[in-house]
């Protein structure tokens, strides 16, 4: 089990210097334009995350010196599982870079409120035959699926951003109050 992390507690990196940055801007400007806009450091991305189940909270710096930090994967992972079973998943890497991507279109450093994120084919089984929102073939069981909350920020606006990302599915469950994110095809819809 994770143990609990405030905010400011981060999985991180080392500091690296300005002609590295400049290096890895210039190589990879191309390729992350249409991620990360250009007033946001593309050096270092992180998340914070509180688990509305298990209370359990993780901040991380994912994304490092021009790539994803395993040390950090890891335990993201353990941290994301089927709260349910406690099963634990490879998480798709890419839902970070759409809530990173959130975080800045909504100009805000605030947690993501985590109420649902890897399910095992038993626990999205058993979800599924109790609601039809639940989706059989739910890509919250390839790991690949995330519903989260941002704390002090609009379900709705929040939903909003997602959908002008066009970044994988939104769905948005008002009566829940939570938005579904993943990294499947653009689509969108309410439940």
């Amino acid at each position: 089990m994770i143990r609990a992390r405030q905010p400011a507690e981060f999985l991180g990196c080392r500091s690296i210097s300005r002609r590295e940055v400049l290096g890895m801007v210039a190589g990879s400007a191309l390729l992350l334009a249409p991620l990360v806009p250009r007033a946001q450091s593309i050096t270092t991305r992180s998340v914070s995350f509180l688990h509305t189940h298990t209370g359990e909270k993780l901040a991380v710096n994912y994304w490092c010196d021009g790539q994803f930090q395993a040390q950090c994967l890891q335990p993201l992972n353990h941290f994301l599982r089927d709260f349910r079973t406690g099963e634990v998943a490879t998480m798709d890497a890419g839902l970070l870079d759409i809530l990173h991507q959130l975080q800045v279109l909504a100009d805000r450093d605030s947690t993501f409120e985590v109420i649902s994120a890897y399910r095992s084919p038993q626990t999205n089984a058993n979800l599924s035959s109790n609601s039809s929102g639940v989706a059989k073939r739910s890509l919250h069981m390839e790991g690949k699926a995330i519903d989260v909350r941002l704390t002090g920020f609009s379900t709705k606006k929040l939903q909003q951003l997602a959908l002008s990302n066009q970044h994988g599915g939104v769905g948005f469950y008002a009566k829940s109050d939570f938005v579904h994110l993943d990294t499947g095809r653009v689509r969108a819809w309410a439940g």
